[in-house]
């Protein structure tokens, strides 16, 4: 007596590929460090603007260098960290492409808020040469 056969189950090992993702444990040490690591630059780059309007001699005038270059520092960390998420989000590194574009608004949130400051300054300083922070 021949009995009836069914059809095999469906095998998920055939067929359209898996989605693959990444080690969890990696991932978040990837971004991580990651976040770290820009945070570090964006940190190194506003403290060394700061620094720059920093005198400790009260005899002399303070001149505070421009923004200008220090968000473009800022601007390149940003594009790092866009770079960052596409590679993440390519080798399906959830964590890390969440954290990299967190750090890509906040960089862009930074350089967005510091451009506005400094072309504020320097309307200022072009409509009152003599304002408080203008170079003579």
């Amino acid at each position: 007596m021949n009995l009836p056969i069914a059809p095999p189950a469906f095998d998920a090992t055939t067929g359209p590929k898996r989605r693959h993702r990444a080690d969890l444990g990696a991932d978040i040490a990837a971004g991580c460090g990651l976040m770290l690591l820009e945070l570090f630059f964006l940190g190194m780059t506003f403290g060394l603007w700061f620094l720059s309007g920093l005198d400790l001699d009260a005899g002399e005038p303070v001149h505070v260098d421009s923004l200008w270059g220090y968000l473009a520092v800022a601007g390149g960390v940003g594009v790092v960290a866009v770079v960052a998420a596409a590679v993440a989000a390519r080798a399906g590194a959830v964590v890390t492409v969440i954290s990299q574009v967190v750090m890509a608004v906040l960089v862009c949130v930074c350089v967005v808020g510091g451009a506005a400051m400094q072309s504020h300054e320097d309307v200022k300083c072009r409509d009152v040469p003599s304002a408080s922070g203008c170079d003579d």
